[in-house]
């Protein structure tokens, strides 16, 4: 797993999605993609051996249920005892809550056929009053204790902007050779898998820039190629050279964040010609936040600049703060480098910059920005949950 790994290699299967790897009671390699489809990989793995052909048609829920649609995608694949077992999610993705869910088959041969398990859909939402909306694209995974458990993803109930998060759920095997969900009621506490050495909770957010975090914490939005050579780190500070003319294409410095309510807060510092800020940013389309020029304040909401919110402000380095709350934004900065604060004129509500609205299965990003010309220097990054 340390590598090293050779350049990325092209299978030349477009259109796919969501592989699913499994090794067939013949010894061959498959992959198992959306449809849900199969094709056969060559002994080493590193090309295909045949043609794409439909595998599996699904189990169909009925027809009275809300959903997004149908589309069969997600393939994940595992041999126990007897069987091969294929978990698939169905109903959509994103769209009602009620949409997405999981369901399996099983067969005696990676070829089929493939029967229905009886407990279809294992896991769905059923309710916009649960915890977890959209639940689905689930994997099948052993703890270390011999226990088992079903990995998918789902929204956060109120909170689609923090994006799809991981969840964990029991599973447990009944004598019929099946498997069910074994998670209840999801707003209460489930044990952890048994055994294992615990693992850090989290990451620290906070950076100084004294180390490269950059593809571990800090990601360009929508890179292109030469945005790395934009980023450099010395005298304490990241320095980002200036891109585009405002957020909407300066391709933003951006950081994930976990929590339904925390503060950020910088020190930024641009170089004449340049603006910098601080934004809660989902798209070019989809942002919210505050840009600095050499003498003035500027106010970003619906992804464009409120021209009439300008605001003079002195020379010298900014101290910017974004308290968001599940999601009712405050904005404050300092002229002192942080000693007094001034808060903004304007709070803004952001619930609605989440995929269903603007698509692109992202999330609502902490994002610094240098736009214009020359460059910004940021410093001295704060993350703080609340509550």
């Amino acid at each position: 797993m340390r590598g090293p790994w050779s350049a990325p290699i092209d299978l030349k299967i477009d259109g796919c999605i969501d592989p699913g790897h499994i090794v067939g009671e013949d010894g061959r390699r498959y992959l198992f993609v959306n449809g849900i489809r199969r094709i056969r990989l060559s002994d080493d793995g590193l090309s295909t051996d045949g043609a794409l052909a439909p595998a599996y048609q699904p189990w169909r829920y009925p027809e009275d249920w809300v959903t997004e649609n149908f589309a069969p995608e997600g393939p994940k694949l595992l041999r126990h005892g007897d069987w091969f077992y294929l978990v698939t999610a169905v109903g959509g993705t994103a769209g009602p809550v009620t949409g997405h869910m999981v369901i399996a088959a099983r067969s005696r041969s990676v070829h089929g056929p493939w029967e229905h398990c009886p407990h279809n859909p294992l896991v769905r939402t059923q309710s916009v009053d649960e915890p977890w909306w959209s639940r689905g694209h689930a994997s099948l995974v052993e703890g270390p204790a011999g226990d088992w458990w079903m990995v998918y993803h789902a929204y956060e109930n109120g909170m689609r902007t923090l994006g799809r998060q991981t969840l964990l759920e029991p599973i447990e095997w009944t004598a019929d050779g099946w498997f069910r969900a074994r998670g209840g009621d999801l707003s209460k506490p489930l044990p952890k898998p048994a055994g294992g050495k615990r693992g850090p909770n989290g990451v620290a957010l906070s950076d100084d820039f004294s180390r490269d975090r950059f593809g571990v914490q800090w990601g360009f939005h929508d890179p292109r190629p030469s945005d790395a050579a934009r980023l450099q780190r010395h005298d304490g500070a990241l320095w980002l050279a200036a891109a585009g003319t405002s957020p909407v294409d300066s391709a933003p410095l951006t950081c994930g964040v976990p929590d339904r309510a925390y503060e950020v807060e910088i020190t930024l510092a641009p170089e004449a010609g340049a603006e910098a800020g601080l934004l809660l940013f989902y798209n070019h389309k989809a942002f919210v936040g505050l840009g600095f020029t050499a003498d003035t304040i500027r106010t970003y909401q619906y992804a464009e600049e409120l021209v009439w919110a300008r605001a003079p402000r002195p020379a010298g380095p900014m101290r910017v703060r974004i308290g968001n709350d599940e999601n009712v934004v405050t904005f404050h900065y300092s002229f002192d480098g942080g000693r007094t604060w001034r808060l903004h004129g304007t709070r803004m509500e952001v619930s609605g910059l989440h995929h269903n609205v603007f698509g692109g299965f992202l999330s609502l990003k902490v994002g610094l920005f240098a736009a214009g010309a020359g460059r910004a220097a940021f410093r001295d990054f704060r993350y703080r949950a609340l509550g």
